[in-house]
């Protein structure tokens, strides 16, 4: 079937927070499935640009920092660089990975709060904040903890409640308590702060939501609620110290609330990838006309849609200004770790420097995209991890490489062999390879993670059954020429095996194509075509096979106790 690539695609994936390591649920839920998206788009031809950035201000950074005896900029300086390095060793391939404390930001979200307040979409109001008395400060909506008025959860935060999703203010908390000290004491004093008429845009959201498609339907469903319902003008300014200054008479020492800034950091972030490079042009993305090209794609969390589905869109659209706004929301649900939840402050579950310490990062994207929580929560389960990667990647394709390429170095003096006719068998699996991977397109086309892994793994399969069944090294010493044809054809097979995985894993991928003398094998292999020109014409026989392939270690569960 004919596919169409588009002419430019913007990816965005949501901003790690700058304060600590991630874990397994950060990865699949918004950042590893964003970089196998760009990589395979740039497979395909398509003109890439995938930015994402360290999530820098607020609360939680002012805290961190102070408790580990640094400035606010010191520490996140530390971390940003930690966290690029932990990212580059999982793969991700950011053309530029940019931080939301950057200079290009700040002036953007300063921007962004003057274009709102000429339009007449800016509040000032006295709002009824937490003291606390102990701590001696205004306690950040983060900050304050206590019972959530929806659902009863003990452990609602003054932002969010994470178990039933419901956005909160402090205020509404029964029985709130200091998250710094644990505090009871606590007072409801007013202070002066901004607030973003986002009810007033709600038509201007609603129809623009009408003209989104493609989205997944629980992530379309939690954006027409929050539009639906009592949809809430939102303050946009926190007492802080550490974050985009207001600029703003009677509003000094006062910054812009994190989840205001953050995601126009995504501009921010292709403004300092411009920068850095000769002839790059950010408007291209972002602005007018010059975009109007562009495919604008986001991955996220379940828990940051509303923000990205509201928040992000009604300062984009309120700026009156020609910004590109996102075409599709890809959003997931949660991974969990062995029946309940992953937690950063409460260190459960597996983090993304014990899992590379602990096992190569293919491992872990490969399960992850094969497993990905893109209809339903998922749990992660050391048991079911091992066993499922040990098959898929050792057993299955692992088992197919190493045989193959193994036998053509003995047998063919390590190159692909020439000679014999592929029969009517090879023809046949011929049609069936490329429906196969037409399939495992679309479903990269579609951003449907799962099924294109399913269906790489079924390519798998159907390759090592071909082997099986032609065994080459049975009928090498009495029919050269059919053993000849038979190493060949599978040969192909396996880069065409590998090339459509790249994507989901590309140290083993390259590690394949680098065995098999593939072009490319060191950069972005191309999406396979003339797949009869490569399967039966032996378009590369006679070429050198280039080095032993380095085969999937087995690991056991208990190799994964990371307690």
């Amino acid at each position: 079937m004919p596919f169409s690539n588009p002419r430019r695609i913007l990816i965005t994936s949501a901003l790690p927070y700058v304060n600590g390591i991630k874990h397994l649920g950060n990865l699949v839920g918004s950042l590893l499935p964003a970089d196998v998206h760009a990589r395979f788009h740039r497979q395909i031809g398509s003109e890439v640009l995938f930015v994402c950035a360290t999530d820098e201000h607020g609360t939680p950074t002012e805290i961190a920092a102070a408790q580990a005896g640094l400035d606010p900029q010191a520490f996140c300086d530390a971390q940003h660089a930690r966290q690029a390095d932990i990212y580059r060793r999982f793969g991700l391939s950011f053309d530029h990975f940019g931080r939301s404390s950057s200079p290009a930001n700040h002036a953007l979200t300063q921007h962004f709060y003057r274009r709102l307040d000429a339009a007449g979409l800016i509040d000032e109001r006295l709002v009824p904040q937490v003291w606390s008395l102990t701590d001696g400060r205004y306690l950040p909506d983060r900050y304050v903890l206590g019972t959530c008025p929806h659902c009863g959860d003990g452990g609602a935060r003054g932002d969010q409640c994470d178990a039933c999703g419901n956005l909160l203010d402090p205020v509404d908390l029964i029985a709130p308590r200091s998250a710094l000290s644990g505090e009871t004491r606590l007072e409801v004093r007013e202070s002066r702060h901004l607030f973003l008429r986002q009810a007033a845009l709600r038509d201007r959201l609603s129809d623009w939501l009408d003209a989104r498609s493609g989205w997944p339907p629980f992530v379309a469903s939690l954006a027409r609620s929050w539009l639906t319902a009592d949809l809430k003008d939102r303050c946009i300014t926190r007492d802080l110290a550490w974050g985009v200054p207001v600029p703003r008479p009677g509003f000094e020492g006062k910054v812009f609330y994190v989840w205001f800034d953050a995601p126009i950091a995504y501009i921010g972030t292709t403004q300092d990838w411009a920068a850095a490079g000769p002839g790059r042009d950010w408007r291209a993305w972002w602005w007018g006309e010059a975009a109007r090209e562009t495919t604008y794609v986001q991955f996220l969390g379940k828990d940051n849609v509303p923000f990205h589905t509201v928040g992000f869109p009604a300062t984009l659209i309120g700026s009156g200004e020609p910004w590109r706004t996102v075409d599709v929301i890809k959003g997931f649900h949660w991974l969990t770790h062995e029946g309940g939840k992953f937690s950063t402050s409460r260190g459960r579950g597996v983090f993304l420097d014990a899992a590379l310490d602990a096992l190569p990062a293919d491992l872990w994207r490969w399960w992850l995209i094969a497993n990905a929580p893109e209809r339903a929560d998922v749990d992660f389960q050391a048991a079911r991890f091992a066993a499922e990667v040990n098959k898929d990647l050792a057993d299955v394709f692992g088992n197919l490489v190493q045989r193959v390429t193994r036998f053509a170095r003995t047998a063919f003096d390590g190159r692909v062999p020439e000679g014999g006719e592929p029969g009517e068998a090879a023809r046949v699996l011929t049609a069936e390879v490329k429906d196969r991977v037409a399939a495992i397109r679309a479903h990269h086309e579609a951003r449907e993670f799962r099924r294109a892994a399913a269906e790489t793994r079924g390519l798998w399969a159907r390759a090592n059954a071909y082997v099986q069944e032609t065994a080459p090294w049975s009928s090498v010493r009495v029919d050269r020429a059919r053993a000849a044809s038979a190493t060949r054809v599978a040969l192909a097979l396996v880069e065409v095996g590998a090339t459509v995985a790249w994507s989901i894993v590309p140290d083993l991928a390259a590690n394949v194509l680098r065995a098999t003398g593939a072009p490319a094998s060191s950069g972005t292999p191309a999406w396979p075509h003339d797949l009869e020109g490569l399967i039966l014409g032996g378009r590369r026989s006679g070429s050198q096979l280039s080095h032993a392939f380095e085969p999937v270690t087995k690991f056991g569960a208990a190799h994964l106790d990371f307690a």
